[in-house]
């Protein structure tokens, strides 16, 4: 059973401009998933990137580098079609896809994840959210009533998807073509580690918890 990782990164970003490469208190934030990758029980760790920086500070850190396609490399493109390219070109059973925006990521949560596989066909990380009153811009309830306000205790606490890792296998990936299918299960991270950088603010929150 060979299990690897794949760690995808573009090399362009909007929202902050060569977001995966920027150092935190003087480390590349694609260094923080890859040495918790390689620190799980995943066999190789691998970096799927159209950035010749990226590959390099990626190769540095240990990780092995797959050439992702222009045609895959856009903004548009969902990271499942990367995915679905490492799938076809590289030998595995298990994949777990790691996003480089959560350096967080604990090893042991991965390895969790991993003990998993055996009652899931795919699992995915998420945090628990108790409810809260959440309105949409236009200053409209979501889901509940402004004369009726209910109270926490009393409306179910949901997952919420952290992003930092999904797993599942060769066989459903190529199947359907998506990052987690079939009898999918939850593996479990408290939101205190389950911040991904994808905003300043987000910056501003990670540079004090790493």
């Amino acid at each position: 059973m060979k299990i690897v990782s794949l760690i995808t990164a573009r090399g362009g970003s909007k929202g902050i401009p060569n977001k995966n490469i920027l150092e935190i208190n003087d480390i590349p934030l694609i260094e923080y998933t890859i040495t918790s990758s390689k620190k799980s029980n995943v066999n190789e760790t691998w970096v799927s990137t159209d950035c010749e920086n990226v590959s390099t500070i990626s190769n540095n850190a240990g990780a092995n580098i797959i050439d992702r396609p222009s045609e895959l490399s856009n903004d548009i493109i969902m990271p499942d079609a990367a995915l679905v390219h490492f799938a076809e070109n590289v030998d595995f059973d298990i994949l777990v896809f790691i996003q480089p925006t959560s350096p967080l990521l604990s090893h042991h949560y991965i390895n969790r994840g991993l003990t998993m596989m055996g009652k899931y066909d795919s699992v995915f990380s998420a945090y628990k959210e108790h409810w809260l009153p959440r309105w949409d811009l236009d200053g409209t309830p979501i889901d509940w009533d402004i004369n009726n306000r209910p109270r926490r205790q009393d409306v179910k606490d949901v997952f919420v998807e952290n992003g930092a890792f999904y797993i599942t296998t060769k066989k459903q990936l190529l199947k359907t073509k998506l990052r987690y299918s079939g009898n999918v299960g939850i593996c479990e991270m408290p939101l205190s580690e389950s911040y991904q950088l994808d905003s300043i603010d987000d910056l501003n929150i990670l540079m004090k918890l790493l």
